[in-house]
């Protein structure tokens, strides 16, 4: 096994960008994929599928992101599974990204933060995504642990699903709007640590965030199965192209289950993404 990158998680980011491009994919063993990918619903098959994109991702992808409730559905197994994943991603080169979407107050956030960031903890990843809807000052400890082990986070800002407009559309008591709220908040923490905190921006419709004075990397859900596409993404984030970090999922995964058709579909996709946003 390679020796863990010691470097900053801004370093690492950047490097990985510029050496691989800012495709992010995700790896969801969704029930529908397993089928069409002619495996069955255990650990067994939930292993194949994840060492299959492992080995047609983890040496060509900037940030592989595996979806965290797909391995917990089965138990103590799938986490298993989902320990081995990130720890593969990792030693091929790629970026490991755990979408947990944790987010919760106190001690109990701080273990969260040492379980998906604490150096030594068999989920560490590179970095994690959190909501912050508990109030972002709570993620104090999982940012405080990212900054601590060099990993990074995600947190959710205005998300790509219709149903979350509502909550992060609406406007708080000093006239600010919730999603923007959460930008200045990160905006203000990466003052402190450049590029610790990203942000999930979904693709898939105007988000009507400032994004101007948010300078760290943004994470942008719904490209390919939700409708967005490569060539919407430069009207959609105008401003923030550096580190914008366009997630595919099922339109990739879609090529499976051979790896070299999965390679493919992701490098194809990367290519669309890099010369869009040129």
């Amino acid at each position: 096994m390679s020796e863990p990158d010691a470097r900053p998680w801004s370093e690492r980011l950047r490097s990985a960008v510029a050496g691989r491009g800012r495709l992010c994919v995700g790896i969801d063993p969704h029930p529908e994929l397993l089928d069409a990918w002619g495996l069955p619903h255990t650990p067994v098959g939930l292993e194949t599928f994840a060492h299959t994109c492992v080995e047609a991702f983890g040496g060509e992808v900037a940030v592989v992101k595996p979806q965290v409730a797909f391995f917990e559905a089965y138990g103590s197994a799938g986490i298993a599974v989902l320990e081995r994943t990130l720890a593969d991603l990792v030693e091929l080169g790629a970026l490991a990204l755990a979408d947990a979407k944790r987010g919760d107050i106190g001690s109990t956030m701080a273990a969260y933060a040492g379980a998906w960031l604490g150096d030594g903890s068999p989920l560490a990843a590179d970095a994690v995504t959190l909501s912050p809807y508990l109030g972002f000052d709570a993620l104090a400890p999982a940012l405080d642990v990212a900054a601590r082990t060099s990993r990074g986070v995600f947190v959710l800002a205005r998300t790509s699903n219709p149903e979350g407009g509502d909550l992060q559309r609406s406007v708080g008591s000093g006239g600010v709007g919730v999603a923007q709220s959460v930008v200045a908040a990160a905006a203000q923490r990466n003052r402190e640590t450049a590029d610790l905190v990203g942000l999930v921006v979904g693709a898939t419709r105007g988000h009507g965030l400032d994004l101007g004075e948010f300078e760290g990397p943004v994470l942008a859900p719904g490209v390919g199965a939700q409708g967005a596409t490569a060539s919407d993404l430069a009207s959609v984030f105008p401003d923030h192209r550096e580190l914008l970090l366009p997630n595919v999922s099922r339109s990739v995964l879609r090529a499976g289950p051979d790896p070299a058709a999965l390679r493919e579909a992701a490098v194809r996709t990367r290519d669309e993404i890099e010369a869009a946003l040129r």
